[in-house]
């Protein structure tokens, strides 16, 4: 790999990057963010509008998740969805994960298979007029078992979006041969491993140019006869995850030779939680990414970047383990975004309903205060339980909004809690300058239909410069959420092209200013809950037909800044080789 690596840099040496660049080595601590910020301008109010397209766009996809009358809890967790571009044509295509049947009761030990198509993971791919193609069985995807979630990332930089699906009893990992099918290398990369996987993140721990991964355990489970809830027949609940001990994680360092090693403990880790959700960002502005784990009714983990290749567990004492009483709670869903536009990434972690979903607004000293009063969020999502969802700007006025797909675990808990419900519309929340509201009622039809809810990944699928979504559902159909939005804002779409960095900029951070403030994102695929989205950056310029500064961070420590840079675009950014560019305008 090293030799190839060495080949690629000559090669790329040629390239005449996209815009002109300024590259500089990056300071420890990061400028201009933080309370001396200047805050992005005030947002105006836009009608919004989602419509679901699924049926017009080809797509017939349906979760199975094999209920039983054992009420076995894998049957509550549903699949992830993954936008990404396989082919490199400039669409956004779709993967989607299956479950596998389950016998009644299913012996303890038996790892589940799929047994036919229609337990197939799918693979749809953009076609030019926007609809989409089933070609799963062409590029050699229909999977392994009873799949759980799906990341995307380009782990040996040769250009191509590789894929990593999530399951039960065992992992697998596909290398994409850049001809429109992929092969199963998981044996020769050494990344099987066990348990009950869930969500999974491609991130460069270690800056060496290669992504590494790390892979969530949900908990010590096996198909246990265990009788939850009243003693009563039809009152049989899913058991509560409080009855199954915690799981590590597992850590993988990419070697550069399409091997990979395990190194949890090495790095720091290790730490037994039950993991549903990872995102990541630089929350202490030091220059070295960090990385947040949503449990599921236990403390949240935060592991701060302590810069020699470990990590170090501190949620308790920077205030995101808990709620704002003190109390644990399901954390499912987490997305790491600066919602407040003050410089400084901040958290959000759903959970299930009577808890409210649980934001954390970062104070700019390494602690985060529990912000789901003061942003109205609790009034808005406490009877709700909140699975997948993403800060995105479905309006384009520069503030970050919320897109959550919702739904309770228990199929029954409309008799044991008559307030909540098993079935639940997706909800849309306007940012207002820091402040929640929901506009759910008035942004479509397709917010009064009730889901089970569990997955989602955002993108523009359609590259017209506004936010789609694609959601997932518990043994349920797959919906399509296209973004009509009206609006005239400005917008622009950035795609990180790393050289000295793995080649999809993960992990890179850009900070764009205009004459109204400025925006802090982090490239990244994860977030969510057991899904993979677009890895373009979109920013919402408002008003503002030009960025007046676009600054990127590459995870290998240069600078690089844009000038004069023209909004409703989609722009490639190639990373300079050298830390000594010219300065100059992006006008493209």
């Amino acid at each position: 790999m090293i030799d190839r690596r060495s080949a690629l840099i000559f090669l790329f040496s040629a390239f005449v990057p996209v815009v002109p660049i300024l590259g500089q080595k990056t300071a420890p601590k990061m400028p201009g963010t933080g309370s001396g910020a200047k805050s992005f301008g005030a947002p105006e109010a836009t009608a919004a509008k989602f419509t679901d397209v699924t049926a017009a766009l080809g797509l017939d996809f349906r979760n199975l998740a094999s209920h039983t009358l054992k009420k076995y809890l894998i049957e509550t967790m549903g699949g992830g969805a993954a936008l990404f571009d396989y082919d490199n044509d400039g669409r956004l295509d779709l993967f989607l994960v299956n479950g596998a049947p389950l016998s009644d009761p299913t012996p303890k030990g038996r790892i589940p298979q799929k047994t036919g198509p229609q337990y197939w993971n799918r693979l749809y791919r953009q076609k030019r007029d926007g609809t989409f193609e089933d070609v799963t069985e062409e590029a050699g995807l229909q999977g392994w078992g009873y799949s759980m979630g799906v990341a995307v990332g380009d782990y040996d930089n040769d250009g191509n979006a590789d894929l990593f699906v999530t399951a039960y009893g065992g992992n697998r990992l596909y290398h994409n041969n850049g001809d429109g099918t992929f092969t199963d290398v998981t044996a020769k990369a050494g990344l099987n491993g066990s348990g009950w996987s869930t969500s999974a993140a491609w991130v460069d721990l270690d800056n060496d140019g290669l992504l590494d991964l790390i892979v969530l355990r949900y908990m010590e489970w096996d198909f246990d006869d265990v009788w939850c809830g009243p003693p009563k027949e039809g009152l049989r609940s899913y058991c509560s995850p409080n009855q199954f001990r915690p799981a590590t994680p597992l850590v993988y360092h990419n070697d550069g030779d399409g091997h990979f090693t395990e190194v949890s403990k090495k790095t720091g880790l290790s730490k037994a939680g039950k993991g549903l959700g990872i995102a990541f960002a630089d929350y202490d502005r030091d220059g070295r990414l960090d990385i947040c784990v949503a449990n599921d009714s236990m403390f949240e983990f935060l592991y701060r970047n302590k810069g020699d290749g470990t990590f170090e567990e501190v949620g308790l004492m920077a205030g995101v383990a808990v709620d704002g009483d003190g109390a644990t709670y399901a954390g499912m869903g987490v997305d790491f975004a600066d919602y407040d536009n003050d410089g400084l990434p901040d958290l959000l972690i759903t959970d299930l309903g009577n808890q409210a979903y649980a934001l954390y607004k970062n104070n700019g000293d390494g602690s985060f205060t529990y912000a789901t009063y003061t942003s109205g969020l609790a009034d808005i999502t406490r009877p709700h339980s909140g699975w997948g969802f993403r800060f995105m700007d479905f309006d384009n006025d520069g503030w970050k909004d919320l897109l959550i797909v919702q739904g309770h675990d228990m199929d029954n808990v409309e008799l044991t809690t008559p307030n909540l419900r098993y079935r639940e519309p997706p909800v849309l929340i306007r940012n207002t300058g820091g402040k929640f509201t929901d506009i759910s009622s008035t942004a479509g039809s397709v917010f009064k239909e009730p889901w089970v809810g569990r997955g989602m990944a955002i993108g523009d699928i359609d590259n017209d410069g506004r936010l789609d979504a694609v959601i997932t559902t518990n043994d349920g159909a797959a919906h399509i959420l296209r973004n009509e939005t009206p609006t005239r804002n400005h917008w622009l779409i950035l795609k990180l092209v790393g050289h000295r960095s793995n080649r999809d900029g993960i992990g890179a951070e850009v900070k764009l200013t205009t004459s109204k403030g400025m925006q802090l994102q982090t490239v990244t695929t994860a977030g969510s809950y057991l899904s993979s989205s677009d890895k373009r950056v979109h920013f919402g310029l408002g008003a503002e037909a030009v960025a007046q500064r676009v600054e990127i961070r590459w995870p290998s420590g240069i600078v690089q800044v844009l000038e004069a840079v023209r909004a409703d675009q989609i722009l490639q950014v190639d990373e300079p080789l050298h830390a000594d560019a010219p300065r100059g305008a992006a006008n493209r």
